[in-house]
């Protein structure tokens, strides 16, 4: 059995980064980007301790080696983590190597390959389509049968932190005669868990073997100018709509320390084909919640929710991205869709919030919003809860930025 406790005292009080997570990210303390993991309130500087593995793993400030590595040395590093960190005997040799993590700066965890973003969430799926197509026909033919994805940016995949400028892009209203070239008016958030992949795969995998091909998950903010993808989805589906920025989590949570927390998804409304049918349970209990901030005002939680209502697990994703022959590589993304649930208090983005703009709802203060407004700060958090100890993602942050000014040459 896993250690429950750590010799350093923070990591046993109220904390995200107990013992039980020890997630992994890449930081910087004034001596250089390098990787480290996350415990109590510190980050272990993993390439100056000796863990019995290669040094190279960690020679560059990126997790990508250690993904390729494989499994075992997954399990390998993870048990001498803990053990290190829970046995005092090691305390003298580690504890040098210990970093506050309030005076350190979170870095991208790890090279994004490429980047995929699903519409999984049955939930969501609903919402926003009974406001375009009715509740008759809100959901695509296909959604009950596949999981429906598009190909993303992964150049624009950010670390939680880095702020997002409101996106230019071509528009057009129910009353325009013509599209407009302008900033997008209705710019939201999508709250979603991302699945990284640690192994490449070649031809098709089973759902079986693509949730063992899972490194770790990320919390992730998919950036949506819904005014944009309103007049450039059809046919193709999202592009430039998409494109601003995905925001990340900075601390990868191992999918083994997520293990006690697994849960099934829902029982299919319409039979799965067999290549997606789960051998075990593939999604798991995870708490979520939504923080957006005014420029200098005060917080508001917006919704809660929790990952197990997907409809999809990331392994089926994954599986169903294998099976055109299409390989897959280490630090490749997979966005599970936004995660929503039954009730309002339980939405996932401001579009299902407002429901399109028609129903603004308050903050703090007594401000209101339909879409993100310049100035506010969004925040995704999320844990997964067990008896007396969570583990938890970190922050996922941005905050939005005014549109740059509209070049001569685009006039």
């Amino acid at each position: 059995m896993s250690a429950t406790r750590s010799w350093l005292d923070s990591a046993n009080g109220d904390t995200d980064f107990p013992i039980r997570n020890l997630p992994y990210g890449v930081f910087d303390d004034g001596g250089g980007a390098r990787c480290g993991v996350a415990i109590g309130d510190r980050i272990l500087d993993v390439g100056k301790v000796h863990h019995g593995l290669d040094p190279t793993l960690f020679a560059e400030p990126a997790w990508n080696a250690v993904m390729a590595a494989g499994p075992a040395v997954w399990a390998a590093l993870r048990a001498r983590l803990t053990e290190l960190l829970s046995d005092a005997a090691h305390r003298p040799a580690v504890e040098p190597h210990l970093v506050p993590m309030a005076g350190a700066r979170l870095l991208m965890p790890f090279r994004v390959s490429e980047y995929t973003d699903f519409y999984a969430g049955r939930h969501h799926a609903t919402n926003v389509g009974t406001m375009f197509r009715g509740a008759e026909n809100a959901l695509p033919p296909n959604w009950l049968s596949i999981p429906i994805g598009y190909n993303g940016r992964a150049s624009s995949v950010v670390v939680s932190g880095t702020p997002v400028r409101r996106p230019w892009g071509q528009v057009k209203g129910p009353n325009d005669e013509l599209p407009r070239f302008a900033p997008s008016a209705r710019f939201d958030i999508e709250l979603e868990i991302g699945a990284i992949v640690g192994q490449p795969s070649e031809g098709m995998v089973p759902v079986a073997a693509a949730d063992e091909m899972i490194f770790g998950y990320v919390l992730l903010n998919d950036w949506s100018a819904r005014d944009i993808q309103a007049w450039e989805y059809q046919p193709l589906g999202p592009f430039q709509a998409k494109a601003t920025a995905t925001t990340i989590s900075p601390w990868i949570v191992t999918r083994a320390a997520l293990e006690p927390f697994r849960t099934a998804t829902p029982e299919p409304e319409r039979p799965l084909l067999p290549y997606l049918t789960p051998s075990r349970p593939g999604l798991y209990d995870i708490d979520l919640e939504i923080g957006l901030t005014p420029e200098g005002g005060t917080e508001t939680v917006i919704a809660r929710t929790n990952y197990r209502e997907m409809y999809y697990s990331s392994a089926q994703q994954l599986a169903h991205h294998t099976t055109s022959g299409c390989p897959m590589r280490v630090g490749d993304l997979l966005g599970s869709g936004t995660i929503s649930g039954p009730d309002r208090e339980n939405r996932g983005s401001l579009l299902e919030l407002s429901w399109g703009g028609k129903e603004p709802f308050a903050l703090a203060g007594g401000a209101t919003r339909s879409f993100v407004e310049d100035g506010d700060t969004l925040v995704l958090r999320g844990a997964a809860k067990g008896d007396g100890y969570r583990i938890g993602f970190g922050e996922c942050s941005g905050q939005l930025l005014p549109a740059v000014a509209q070049p001569d040459w685009a006039r």
